[in-house]
């Protein structure tokens, strides 16, 4: 009985999810809630992972401010030019793939 609590407990921890916003700055900072792991970072493209999917963000002189994964805040500085979400791939059934 113990092993089933703890797994609707674990199964009820992903459906919650932190509040994700992104601010942005002057186009100089932008400051993002929601944020669970930085997957990649360098002075032209920064890759977070964030409750609403994968967030890429693009420009020049890039780096990280402030992060915080325990709160989920992220802190970006330097000239922002783009920034966009991964769209989610689902998976096709057998038959949209023999008649694309």
């Amino acid at each position: 009985m113990k092993g089933v609590f703890i797994q609707m407990m674990q199964e009820e921890k992903k459906i919650i999810k932190s509040p994700h916003n992104l601010i942005m700055e002057e186009r100089r900072t932008l400051t993002t809630t929601g944020v669970s792991e930085v997957l990649s970072f360098d002075e032209e493209t920064v890759v977070v992972l964030t409750d609403m999917g994968e967030l890429t963000v693009k420009g020049y002189g890039l780096h990280v401010n402030r992060i915080d994964v325990d709160q989920g805040e992220l802190c970006i500085e330097g000239e922002i030019c783009s920034f966009s979400y991964a769209e989610e791939v689902k998976p096709r059934s057998i038959i949209s793939r023999i008649f694309r």
